[in-house]
């Protein structure tokens, strides 16, 4: 077959489109590498509070539930936000405070540090409060909670002394308003309280007044599906953990953060900084 040469002007038009190929093969892989992809999203993630609600709201559907709480004193600055709001959720009286937060020193000067340790009721496995009252008026439940039935409750005082923690005490009558010039005791207090999911005067027989008092994990709200109120103030201090999360405590023992609440096995667990 004869080759027919290409005019000039058709090589021209050649030239350039191979020009152009070539071109575009080289530059277009560097493009490629240089243009940023499209990152996927990073993932949301959940409030702690959510869950917390939504492990509660499982639990409460399991009857072999037990309740547990962490406190984690690297989070907590001592603002005394879990006392009041406690204090305000069971309107406690002048002298009965369920969540204290103590201030103590730690370290050796110079190098010395505050560390504030909140301490409520540790709920112990063993509570040496039970044994020690005459009138078999408080127990450890199934659930983990150590209760008082304030029908059976004298405020005879016995099972205070025992406890390794100071988180017991009588309800001595007082109100906070009360002899106030013009006032006297106002009407908020006395509304109805609703410890240990039940709705009773403070004054009745059944209620609170002239006996002995504690944390409860605010067994009113938890058993209707709230997390108790010391929990959902800010910085997440503490966390309301189930049964079946305590391997994650297990696993915060085994790295060095837990610190153990004197020498009881409790239900409420501390984790601190090791020094």
């Amino acid at each position: 077959m004869e080759h027919t040469p290409m005019n000039p002007e058709e090589r021209r038009r050649f030239l350039a489109k191979m020009a152009s190929a070539v071109f575009a093969s080289m530059v277009a892989p560097g493009l490629a590498q240089g243009t940023p992809r499209p990152e996927a999203p990073e993932p949301v993630s959940e409030d702690v509070l959510l869950r917390m609600q939504k492990d509660l709201e499982r639990a409460l559907k399991n009857p072999g539930r037990k309740w547990g709480m962490v406190i984690d004193l690297r989070k907590c600055v001592g603002c005394h936000a879990c006392t009041v709001s406690c204090m305000a959720e069971n309107r406690l009286p002048p002298g009965v405070v369920y969540r204290p937060v103590s201030e103590e020193e730690v370290g050796t000067y110079p190098n010395v540090t505050y560390r504030f340790v909140p301490k409520p009721c540790m709920q112990c496995d063993d509570p040496p409060c039970v044994p020690a009252c005459p009138y078999d008026a408080t127990w450890k439940r199934p659930d983990g909670i150590v209760e008082i039935d304030y029908e059976l409750c004298v405020g005879c005082e016995k099972c205070i002394p025992p406890c390794p923690y100071n988180s017991r005490h009588k309800d001595e009558g007082a109100y906070w308003t009360e002899g106030t010039p013009g006032q006297g005791k106002m009407p908020y207090e006395a509304l109805p309280v609703y410890e240990w999911n039940k709705k009773v005067a403070r004054e009745d027989e059944a209620g609170p007044m002239d006996k002995v008092r504690k944390c409860h994990f605010c067994l009113h709200r938890i058993e209707r599906g709230l997390l108790p109120q010391c929990v959902v103030i800010p910085f997440y201090a503490k966390a309301f953990v189930l049964g079946h999360q305590w391997k994650r405590v297990c696993r915060l023992r085994v790295s060095g953060s837990w610190a153990r609440t004197r020498h009881r096995s409790a239900t409420t667990s501390i984790i601190s900084s090791r020094s």
